[in-house]
């Protein structure tokens, strides 16, 4: 049901097809004895039963298949790419819909009447989204089911949220698809990816996409039985039931909303949402709210901040408005092809080359005015021909010749541009998301075949830079459309990435090893040469074709020495044992020149098929992992990327007028759609920052006012506010068998204990001193005993005490820093400080700044206080009020690992009014869920550590979460705050809580229009800048804020949402707490970019998962003495600990209330 139904799917075995899309009902297909159900958005299109099934009464469904992109095998033997996916068949399990069979209803004999019962069934394979290409984890252009980060498996395009062949529509509530809210949605996080809740799901981008065989679950719903529905006889009358469910923000919209007077609710619409685990998406767990409980994000109170500012500067901002009229209607176009073996796949690229060859042959079929996602859905300017057309590919046309197809297309919807422009001035409080995402096909379609598409960005298929090994970097765009307070906006940013060249396979290993002819391959380790090349996608040029081929590996012979059995199927020569030589001398009259190398194997299945080298060249468009560039590459890309804020404005200024971005073409013209090449301006209002508490040399406190626009502070002659005591600590040396230039200098300790005396605190001398070596970090077994004779003899000398800090000096980074930060913090109760020699020397001599840098971690975590806030009861608070900060976020495994658990961590303020000391919880929950699962007892854990007394309880909360699209919203406000409230009820504890949702994963940039003399010389926005109009969401509760100082690159803003707010805050006091917070973060003497609860949470959840990984070093140990382990390893053998295993992220009740996460 449109805002506020799932769509109906295709039954699987016996379930039922059905559904209900968009408060219209489509139908859903039985498969076997399932029956056809549904209707068509009220249209009563008829629907046909498999088997026994019954015909039903309406068509299916037109969810997305989500189909990874496979390969398929052409007729004559070779490789056929689909899709485009390095990463092989990933296939999603739509959403399942659960509920009772529904009541009769009487037949009719009115004509063109259709009477339904709709019970959504359960949805088979098809659902969350296609792999990328190149092994990206992107899925297609458009961002239509893009794949986020590791493979978070996301949305179908036109469908957005949608999953599933005729499927059940919408993925849950923020769960594994989450929809844009206002926008078309952001990168992903974690592999997560964020999305924008009123446009196409994107997951942001992967560099390695899934391996084969993932599978990602959809969403279970369970609904009431659906009531009966009687049927009246006049005509053209669609009469339907419906179960109304929980709607997921996941979802079209945000409430539930039929559109038919004659639609009958069924008795509740509550609904229950189980959580399965995935393994390519996160999920969502709903209790039952019905929908008049159902709580929306909190309008704005007001027209904006207006507190006095230290000044207000012009910005230009990267929106370019989206003009449109009102008048004006998309069709939309459902898209049914199918083959001569309809049990066989289709890919996408077999879709593209029907839809293509239909539309070149037919004059009916305008391709400038029409827009296609790829997969289900086609969206024109004009009227289509719609029914069913015969597609028959000639025996001399390439790639598919001799194949034949059925091409079905009817009309679903009419997209009324009014519906959008009537939410957006506020007349409406439903998002349009289907004319959104019509909208944002269109948009695309241009690019889409012009550049080099990588999820929802486009890349130029020229290489501007050239690193010189076969790798390049192409410059491209990434545009989302938003509505704004302005109107209709589409963001676009500039993006860099690096592709390999699109050369022979032969020249491109010459180039990547360094080679100075092929020969040199015999120098070389086949492995090496085989991690390089495999999954690959090639073409060949000993015959004439377009196929592309995924490279599996290489022969284990050389190509001289390669034979097999040839069998003539036209029986004209006997079967005979050939040479590969031979059979291409034969076959295609080509003589092989590099007789002494491999073939490349390009079979599948297990099947060899051996193709020399020299014929295989690569693709263009595939991507080179950035995290295999070299070191200067990678130093080089990272530059590139971290340009100034007057190129970045350039180069987007560029690509909006460029011939090839979204303005390119007469695609969007054709559409009534113009957009202005000129960036919007708004003013930017700069906040003052608070005046800190600092402590002079002789520890008396003194204010700091800040004047300077980069907002820093030092400490050259001051002190932290509050120095802690450290009497009992110890050293573990595990450089002493190192180099001398990579020991631990002598003096480096005494350099230590001064420099923090220089801050305040009072640090004595080390009470233990040991040495060690970085090979005793291999050996968890052994770093245990040594970390355990460092408290006996702390015990032993010194009446019992147990070291308050242990200070650990490496050479390097090892793998060993995670095995001592897990049996210190969970096993033993010790407070740690690693650092490295080769940073903190510096010629013969120790960094100053690198002390200062460690001193200030050193006193956070034992308890001192590096900085407040004179003013730190943020005046709007009252004086008898206690206040907490909560912070919260979700850490999801790395995009290869489809099996660890995603780590939770949750921290809390311990002080008021200072609020600058948390404490965290760990804990691990299900495989990139991103629900906090038991949120309330975490948070009532937190606020029992901050009060030990109930009357100290805080009588108001502040809640920041982090890692959230604003497809989720709705899982933040209805299921995490309302489990927060049901935990507190319990006990009889009722505060006002205010949630805030951080989000950095966007686009949106901001640009001053002039430079000042200091800190905007480098072109960024001075801290403090703060934008809540123009660009901002029409009417909700959200603004910009960027708090930090840009020093390197374009400075990027957070960009805050206010979701629910019980405190009452106005927009001057919010944007005023969150800038005055971001001052407190303990590890810097300037504001941090983010509001210090969620950056803590984000460090502590990162530390759970050291946890987890230093766990699993030591299960793989136990089972290969003395073999190290890798990421790899850890992903591969991931399943060895159970999720429930608690005491893997228990931290040691001594420390758990200190900041060891810092």
């Amino acid at each position: 049901m449109d805002r506020g139904g799932y769509r109906g799917g295709r039954g699987d075995g016996r379930g039922r097809g059905g559904g209900g899309d968009r408060g219209r009902g489509y139908s859903g297909r039985g498969d076997g004895r399932g029956r056809g159900g549904g209707g068509d958005r009220g249209r009563g299109y008829s629907g046909r039963g498999d088997g026994h099934g019954r015909g039903g009464g309406g068509d299916r469904g037109r969810g997305y298949s989500g189909r990874g992109r496979g390969f398929v095998q052409d007729r004559d033997g070779g490789w056929v790419n689909p899709g485009q996916s390095s990463g092989g068949h990933v296939r999603g399990r739509g959403t399942q819909l659960q509920q009772p069979p529904p009541q009769e209803v009487p037949p009719s004999s009115s004509q063109a009447q259709v009477s339904q019962g709709v019970a959504p069934g359960d949805v088979g394979q098809g659902g969350v989204g296609d792999v990328g290409r190149d092994g990206v984890g992107d899925v297609g252009r458009d961002g239509v089911g893009d794949v986020g980060q590791g493979g978070v498996g996301d949305v179908g395009q036109v469908g957005v949220g949608d999953v599933g062949q005729g499927g059940v529509g919408d993925v849950g509530q923020g769960g594994v698809g989450d929809v844009g809210r206002d926008g078309v949605g952001d990168v992903g996080r974690d592999g997560v990816g964020d999305v924008g809740r009123g446009g196409v799901g994107d997951r942001g981008q992967s560099q390695s996409g899934l391996s084969s065989g993932h599978f990602g679950r959809g969403t279970q719903l369970q609904q009431p039985q659906p009531q009966a529905v009687s049927q009246s006889s006049s005509q053209g009358q669609v009469s339907q039931s419906f179960a109304t469910g929980g709607v997921g923000l996941g979802a079209w919209a945000r409430k539930p909303q039929l559109f038919s007077d004659s639609t009958v609710l069924p008795s509740s619409s509550s609904s229950n949402v189980v959580a399965s685990h995935t393994a390519s998406g996160s999920q969502v767990m709903t209790p039952k709210p019905s929908s008049s409980d159902k709580k929306e994000p909190v309008k704005r109170p007001d027209k904006g901040g207006n507190i006095k500012v230290k000044g207000v500067i012009n910005l230009s901002v990267n929106h370019f408005r989206v003009s449109f009229s009102t008048e004006s209607v998309i069709r939309h176009y459902d898209v049914d092809i199918k083959g001569e073996n309809s049990s066989k796949k289709i890919s996408r690229f077999e879709l593209a080359m029907v839809k293509e060859k239909l539309f070149k042959d037919n004059n009916d079929f305008p391709n400038a005015m029409t827009a296609y996602d790829g997969q289900k859905n086609i969206f024109s300017a004009v009227e289509l021909p719609t029914g069913s057309f015969k597609v028959d590919f000639s025996e001399t046309e390439e790639i598919m010749r001799g194949r034949s197809y059925t091409f079905i297309i009817k009309q679903v919807k009419e997209l009324k541009l009014l519906d959008l422009q009537a939410y957006i001035d506020g007349r409406s409080t439903f998002i349009p998301r289907d004319v959104l995402q019509g909208m944002d096909v269109v948009m695309k379609e241009h690019p889409s075949k012009r550049m080099i598409t990588v999820g929802k960005r486009f890349f130029s298929t020229r290489l501007e830079i050239d690193f010189g090994y076969g790798v390049g970097a192409a410059k491209g765009f990434h545009h989302t459309l938003k509505p704004t307070v302005q109107g209709l906006s589409l963001c676009l940013n500039s993006s860099l990435l690096a592709f390999r060249k699109a050369i022979s396979v032969i020249e491109y290993l010459k180039l990547y090893f360094g080679w100075r002819n092929i020969r040199q391959f015999k120098n070389c380790r086949p492995d090496d040469v085989v991690q390089e090349l495999i999954g690959l996608k090639v073409t060949v040029d000993h015959r004439k074709t377009k196929q592309k081929f995924i490279i599996m590996g290489l022969s284990k012979d050389d190509t001289k020495d390669i034979k097999f059995d040839f069998i003539d199927h036209a029986g004209n020569q006997p079967p005979r044992k050939i040479s590969i030589v031979e059979y291409f001398k034969e076959k295609y009259g080509r003589d092989i020149d590099h007789k002494d190398i491999p073939c490349l194997n390009l079979g599948k299945k297990g099947r060899e098929n051996f193709v020399p080298m020299e014929f295989c060249n690569l693709v263009e468009g595939q991507i080179f992992p950035k995290e295999k560039l070299y070191r200067d590459s990678a130093a080089w890309l990272k530059e590139l990327s971290l340009v100034t804020p007057q190129q970045r404005l350039e180069n987007i200024n560029k690509m909006i007028k460029s011939s090839d971005g979204p303005r390119g073409g007469d695609i969007i013209g054709n559409f009534g759609l113009r957009v202005d090449p000129n960036m919007t301006t708004v003013e930017g209002r700069v906040l003052e920052a608070p005046t800190l508490k600092l402590t002079d040399r002789r520890g008396n406190p003194i204010h700091e006012k800040l004047m300077s626009e980069s907002n820093q502070w030092n400490l050259t002659t001051k002190g932290v506010t509050k120095g802690s005591i450290i009497k009992h600590w110890a050293v573990l040396d595990f450089t002493a068998s190192e180099s001398l230039k990579k020991k631990m200098p002598g003096y480096f300790v005494n350099k230590l204990i001064e420099r923090c005396k220089g801050l305040g605190m009072q640090m004595e001398a080390p009470i233990v001193c040991k040495t060690s070596s970085m090979e005793t970090l291999y050996d968890g077994n052994a770093l245990e005993e040594l970390l355990r004779s460092v408290i006996d003899e702390a015990s032993h000398n010194h009446g019992g005490a147990c070291p308050t800090l242990v200070l650990c000096a490496m050479t390097g980074k090892h793998d060993g820093y995670k095995t001592l930060k897990w049996i210190a913090e969970t096993k033993l109760g010790l407070v740690t400080q690693c650092f490295l020699t080769i940073s903190a020397i510096k010629g013969e001599t120790v960094s100053d700044q690198y002390l200062a840098n460690l001193a200030l971690k050193i006193n956070a975590k034992v308890g001192g206080t590096n900085v407040e806030l004179v003013d730190n009861i943020f005046s709007f608070f009252k004086k008898e009020d206690k206040v907490m900060f909560i912070g919260a976020d979700v850490n999801h495994p790395a995009a290869h690992d489809n099996m660890s658990p995603s780590i939770v961590a949750v921290v809390g303020t311990l002080n008021w009014p200072e609020a600058n000391r948390y404490a965290a919880r760990v804990k691990a929950q299900s495989h990139r869920k991103e629900e906090i699962q038991g949120f309330g007892e975490t948070c009532w854990e937190l606020i029992e550590a901050h009060s030990q007394a109930p009357e100290k309880r805080p009588n108001k909360i502040v809640i920041f979460r982090d890692g959230v699209s604003d497809g989720q919203f709705d899982m933040v406000l209805n299921v995490e705050l309302q489990n927060v409230k049901d935990v507190f009820a319990k006990v009889g504890y009722n505060p006002q809580i205010t949630v805030i949702v951080a989000q950095k994963r966007h686009q949106t940039r901001f640009f001053p229009a002039t430079t000042s003399k200091d800190g905007r010389a480098k072109g960024n926005v001075p801290s403090g800048t703060v934008v809540d109009t123009t660009i901002i969401h029409p009417f909700e509760y959200d603004f910009y804020l960027c708090s930090q100082h840009g020093a390197i690159g374009t400075s990027k803003p957070t960009h805050y949402y206010v979701l629910s707010d019980e405190i009452g805050f106005n927009s001057n006091q919010i944007q005023k707490l969150i800038f005055d917070l971001c001052f407190t973060f303990t590890r810097c003497t300037k504001p941090v970019a983010l509001v210090p609860p969620v950056s803590y949470a984000d460090k502590a959840a990162s530390r759970g998962r050291v946890y987890y990984e230093a766990s699993l070093m030591k299960k793989n140990s136990k089972q290969s003495r003395g073999a190290s382990s890798s990421s790899a390893s850890v992903a591969s053998s991931s399943s060895s600990v159970t999720m429930e295993d608690k005491e893997i992220f228990k931290v040691h009740a001594g420390i758990e209330n200190f900041m060891f996460f810092v």
